[in-house]
């Protein structure tokens, strides 16, 4: 078993859209011990998160966060530890263009 310390990943996704932040790949498992989300915006804004087990179509039951409120030029930083097996993947959205996500964990193989 080989366990790599790393950026899992790291997106601006445009607004409103449901982006894949990470995918488990084949024949790994993650833990995502940290998640960042950042406003660029001069306004609040909102994001929502999602794991969708095996790369499920999303739906309610998967959401994390779901329209939370984050202030004007702040930073959210969320320490977790989701375990994630291959296939499982991280949305997320955001409520403007001027938001930035990311992943921060361990991929084992």
């Amino acid at each position: 078993m080989t366990v790599s310390y790393k950026v899992l990943g790291q997106s601006s996704p445009s607004a409103t859209t449901n982006t894949n932040l990470y995918t488990v790949g084949s024949g790994k498992q993650a833990i995502v011990s940290t998640l960042s989300i950042a406003n660029r915006n001069t306004s609040a804004g909102t994001y929502r998160i999602a794991v969708r087990p095996d790369g499920a179509t999303l739906s309610n039951d998967h959401y994390l966060a779901y329209d939370v409120a984050i202030a004007a030029n702040d930073t959210t930083l969320i320490t977790t530890a989701l375990a994630l097996d291959a296939g499982d993947i991280l949305t997320v959205y955001a409520s403007s263009a001027s938001m930035s996500f990311g992943a921060y964990g361990s991929e084992i193989s």
